[in-house]
């Protein structure tokens, strides 16, 4: 048994520091009234803003409920208030007293030094909760009030793991969770045209809790990667921000970072970066613990610029601003913490008891007044405050008149209040706020989301500080005019891993990192598909200049008006007049001497021959047709054929007369002009025939060749309209009369020995033998430009040209000088004496012993000219 003295006092000692004011119905409150103390004091210097301005919150809305007549009417409100000192641990040691009525203690062995029992004095019971203030105090202290079944209604705790019901399920908060908050700076952050963030989190349930949020919500939302992810910890080493900065830096392309901090951990990452020379660089998204303070910035203005940063919809009360700044020493005594807020708001010193008068400080009056004689601003969570105070009023209010209806204070039913029951009406709590907002709580405890979004503006504004630029109510509304960056530019700068490629360019993604690309350029004939795929156009048809699509290939053929055309058109021209004027001259005099002998029959078809050569240009020029295929088939080698066959009946006339001389006086075979004629005809039917099968087999039309004209820039890509002829099959075409031609150059040169006033041996030969060098020279131009882009106009202008001159050749060599002579020199168009085979067969045996001989006698001196009418 234990004996104790002053029993009435008995466990007075063991009370925490606390404010106790009486009421019918007792509500606790934790506040930050410290800031958490250095290693091995659980606090610190007292909270101006966040422990005293919030502390007065409750006090004041508890003035103004218990002299409500409407609200819980004849029932006072008291409250027994602690200090957390800003740690979750120490809060849990002090949360201890509230739930002291509801621990049965056994004091059975204690007595007084009388041996009478113990008069204990009974703590009031707490039946709700106002606060606590960091999430992290909340957490702690929420584990231990579900346990008693004690309603908390938080006025800051922002962190989503409170949302949790199923491990928080006395907790509420007339705050917004942070996973709201989350959502609304993704929003902005997408706003803002970002792709690439970089995140800061205090370690602790808020700043991880948030940064959790912010990742799961930007995952879900997809568009949005983090660079990198890093947080602070709880007790930065030496040097920690530095690293921090540097680590940031690279990925320098990340240049938005979003903080989830407290004021402490943004201050040192603004003084950091700019120790880093990094003033504009970052773009930072601070989160409502930065809101619009200016404890954070404070002295890192040009650093914090144009950063963004979020708060729940609040408004100043002018109630409390009336209240507060009318608090004074006298008039607050129930504030135990006041006399130590006073000292540290006016920077002077009390007298008090017990404590040393501090030299150098200036001494309190106690006739200061707050806001005259020291700056005050209201604190941003004052309203907050004040309506959690008022839901859980009205919640007890909606209780009572279910309870105890018409009974005037608290009756049975409501003694104790029942937490379970209370904590129902609590989430029913439906009313306008101090701010004019609704107040009212979801299935999981918590206000609805309703932020305003701030910018810290220093450059070319009137008054530097925060703005607002937006709000955030499940959507966002910002307006982007009214936004503006370091150096005041109003250009929202770019946090983006990749930059857009440009047109025609594809994305290259980089593995791993959605965000992130490498630029490739859509070369070629392919156009962008779609952002990650280059395609081939189709073969008709071209990129565009910007490579989004396709367009059609333009079609071209060889114009008139082409140079490539110009000079074979005059060339045919030409060619065609003179045979003209050749055939017009031979029908004039076509029954003088030198008509007679060139044997006209043949000469005549030869003539044909020549002008079809020079006919041939025009049809390989005009635009194809199928009329103009078939006639381009048909006369490409039907010319030519008709000259070399008459020119090869004349060449093997000749011959075969001399070889036969050298034999016999017996003329050969088939050497009148009848059978001439039938030889040339058969030769002729040769090409005839192949090019009517050819017909047959692949009747003549018209392609659009786009493989012709497809150089490595599609600008210049065309599509030639031409005729169905391949080179080979041209080849084919022309090789019957090259054959003709070939055999005939044989026999001109068998018949080089031939006297000359016999025959047109040598005329022929030398024809002949020009003709081969121009077709020698045709081979290796059409077939070395088979690859080149002018490919259509280089080969026929080459085949033209070629058909030209050989046609030239024969015509200039065998009938230029018979007319020049017809024209000119009429007197030499006489008839010569005529000669018997037999004289023929002389002239070849005399001819053939003086070349044996090798004498220097001419063959002009034997002037023999054979009969031409044989």
């Amino acid at each position: 048994m234990y004996l104790v003295t002053g029993c009435l006092q008995w466990e007075q000692g063991s009370q925490p520091q606390s404010i106790k004011i009486e009421g019918d119905i007792t509500l606790g409150g934790l506040f930050p009234m410290h800031s958490r103390g250095a290693a091995g004091v659980p606090c610190g210097e007292i909270k101006r803003e966040k422990g005293i301005h919030r502390l007065e919150a409750m006090l004041y809305a508890m003035d103004q409920i218990n002299s409500d007549p409407d609200l819980l009417p004849n029932i006072t409100l008291g409250a027994r208030i602690l200090d957390t000192c800003s740690r979750d641990t120490y809060a849990l040691e002090q949360s201890l007293l509230f739930v002291q009525a509801l621990i049965q203690k056994d004091t059975s062995d204690v007595r007084c030094s009388n041996g009478e029992p113990p008069i204990i004095p009974k703590p009031e019971r707490v039946v709700g909760v106002i606060g606590a203030s960091g999430s992290s105090v909340s957490i702690m202290v929420a584990n231990v009030l579900r346990l008693f079944s004690i309603p908390q209604i938080s006025y800051a705790s922002t962190a989503p793991e409170l949302s949790d019901k199923s491990r928080y399920e006395f907790f509420s908060r007339v705050v917004p969770p942070d996973s709201y908050q989350a959502q609304a700076m993704v929003d902005i952050v997408k706003a803002m045209g970002w792709n690439y963030v970089s995140t800061l989190a205090s370690e602790g349930n808020y700043g991880e809790s948030g940064v959790d949020a912010f990742l799961q919500i930007s995952r879900e939302a997809g568009g949005l990667c983090i660079a990198q992810s890093i947080k602070i910890p709880r007790e930065p080493r030496p040097n920690e921000f530095e690293k921090i900065i540097k680590r940031l830096m690279e990925t320098s392309n990340a240049r938005g970072v979003i903080i989830f901090a407290n004021e402490d951990d943004i201050k040192r990452v603004l003084q950091s970066a700019k120790k880093a020379n990094l003033t504009g660089h970052f773009l930072f998204v601070g989160s409502d613990s930065w809101g619009a303070k200016s404890s954070p910035i404070q002295d890192q203005e040009d650093v914090a610029e144009g950063a963004v940063t979020i708060l729940p919809k609040r408004a100043s009360i002018d109630g409390f601003d009336q209240y507060f700044t009318s608090r004074s020493l006298e008039n607050n005594r129930r504030n135990i913490w006041f006399a130590e807020f006073w000292e540290d708001d006016f920077k002077c010193k009390l007298t008090r008891p017990g404590i040393k008068y501090e030299l150098g400080r200036r001494k309190c009056t106690g006739e200061e007044r707050i806001g005259h004689h020291s700056q005050y601003e209201q604190e941003g969570k004052v309203q907050f405050v004040i309506d959690a105070v008022y839901a859980m009023a009205h919640a007890l209010h909606s209780m009572h008149l279910d309870l105890c209806p018409g009974y005037m204070g608290v009756c049975e039913k409501m003694d104790p209040v029942e937490g379970q029951m209370l904590l129902q009406y609590i989430r029913a709590v439906s009313f306008n706020g101090s701010a004019g907002t609704g107040v009212m709580f979801n299935e999981n405890g918590d206000a609805p989301g309703r932020y305003d979004i701030f910018q810290y503006q220093l450059s070319n504004v009137s008054s530097p500080g925060y703005k607002v630029i937006g709000q955030w109510t499940n959507h966002l509304r910002l307006n982007a005019d009214e936004m503006q960056w370091s150096g005041g530019h109003r250009r929202i700068p770019d946090s983006v891993c990749s930059f857009p490629c440009e047109s025609g360019e594809r994305k290259k993604m980089v593995k791993g990192v959605p965000c992130c690309w490498h630029c490739e350029l859509c070369d070629g004939y392919q156009y962008l598909l779609d952002e990650f795929t280059c395609d081939m156009c189709p073969f008709d048809m071209r990129p565009l200049k910007n490579r989004t699509g396709c367009r059609p290939t333009p079609i071209i053929k060889l114009e008139w008006s082409s140079p490539w055309a110009i000079i074979p058109v005059f060339l045919a021209i030409l060619g065609i007049l003179a045979t003209t004027g050749v055939i017009v001259t031979f029908i004039r005099f076509n029954d003088t001497p030198i008509v007679r002998a060139s044997g006209r029959e043949l000469s005549y078809v030869l003539l044909t021959g020549i002008f079809l050569i020079y006919l041939i240009t025009f049809l390989m020029i005009a635009e194809p047709s199928t009329a103009v295929c078939a006639f381009r088939r048909l006369l490409l080698g039907l010319g030519m054929c008709i000259s070399y066959s008459a020119m090869l009946t004349k060449t093997n006339r000749i011959y075969r007369i001399f070889e036969q001389g050298k034999k016999s006086v017996t003329p050969p075979k088939f050497i009148s002009p009848t059978s001439q004629l039938i030889i040339t005809f058969i030769l002729i039917s040769v090409q005839l025939l192949g090019v009517f099968i050819w017909f047959g087999v692949m009747p003549p039309h018209t392609i659009i060749d786009y493989e012709e004209q497809k150089p490595p820039n599609p600008e210049f890509a065309r599509g030639v309209l031409k005729c169905d002829m391949s080179d080979l099959s041209l080849i084919l075409c022309l090789s019957y009369a090259i054959v003709l031609m070939i055999t005939c150059t044989v026999y001109a040169i068998k018949s080089r020995g031939v006297p000359e006033t016999f025959n047109e041996a040598k005329p022929i030969g030398f024809t002949m033998y020009t003709t081969c060098i121009v077709w020698l020279a045709f081979v290796p131009i059409f077939f070395g430009t088979a690859q080149s882009t002018e490919k259509m106009f280089i080969q026929t202008t080459t085949l033209t040209v070629s058909m030209s001159l050989s046609a030239t050749v024969s015509l200039g060599m065998l009938y230029i000088p018979k007319a020049y002579v017809i024209i000119c020199h009429p007197e030499q168009n006489v008839q010569k004496r005529k000669r018997s085979f037999k004289a023929v067969v002389q002239a070849a045996t005399v001819s053939t012993h003086l070349s044996q001989k090798s004498n220097d006698k001419t063959n002009g001196e034997s002037k023999i000219v054979p009969d031409r009418s044989q």
